[in-house]
C-alpha cells in the first residue's frame, strides 16, 4: 500500500493561527502520512527561532470572544465580547489578549507552539520556508530554525499535487 500524503500551506503567523498547521501535521505524521508544510508570507513567522514574539490578534476576529483563565467559576464562564473599537483604542490590548491566551493554553495542558513544532520535526514533517517571502521581507536564513528547507511554490507543487490531503491555512 502506498503511503498517504498531506500537504499544508501555512500563511498566518499569529499565536492562534500557529496551532492548525502543527496540530494537523503532527497528527497526520503519527497516523503514518508523509507530511510537508509550506510556510509563506506571515506563516514564515512560525519557523523563526524565537516564537515568544507570536501574538494573538483579536481585532476584527468575531470568533475571538475569550473566557478568562482565572477567577471564580462564574467569572471564568463569561464570554467577553470586546467591541473592536475598544480593542483598537486601548493600548496594550493585543498583549493582554496574548497573555490571556497563553494562560488558557497552560491551564488546559495544551502543548505550546515550540513543543508542537518540535514534535513535527521529530516526526519527519518536512518544513519548507518560502524563499521568495524570505527575500521579500528581508529575512536571513539565520533568523530561522535549523533543518528547514527553502524553496518556491514550484518546490512544493510536486508534493502537493500528489497529496491525498492538501490544506491552505
Amino acid at each position: 500500500m502506498e503511503e498517504k500524503k498531506m500537504a499544508l500551506i501555512a500563511t498566518k503567523g499569529t499565536l492562534d493561527w500557529a496551532y492548525p498547521p502543527f496540530i494537523l501535521a503532527s497528527t497526520a505524521a503519527a497516523l503514518g502520512y508523509q507530511v510537508q508544510i509550506f510556510f509563506t508570507f506571515y506563516g514564515l513567522q512560525l519557523l523563526r527561532k524565537d516564537l515568544s514574539l507570536l501574538k494573538v490578534s483579536p481585532l476584527g476576529n468575531p470568533g475571538m470572544p475569550m473566557k478568562m483563565p482565572f477567577g471564580p467559576k462564574w467569572f471564568k464562564g463569561i464570554s467577553w465580547n470586546i467591541p473592536n473599537a475598544v480593542q483598537s483604542l486601548v493600548p496594550g490590548y493585543e498583549s493582554l489578549a496574548t497573555t490571556l491566551m497563553k494562560q488558557t493554553i497552560a491551564n488546559n495542558g495544551v502543548a505550546t507552539i515550540p513543543e508542537l513544532r518540535d514534535l513535527c520535526i521529530e516526526a519527519d514533517v518536512k518544513l519548507i520556508g518560502c524563499q521568495m517571502t524570505v527575500d521579500l521581507f528581508g529575512f536571513e536564513h539565520s533568523d530561522f530554525i535549523d533543518g528547514i528547507e527553502y524553496g518556491g511554490a514550484a518546490t512544493f507543487f510536486e508534493f502537493a499535487g500528489e497529496s491525498d490531503i492538501c490544506l491552505f491555512i
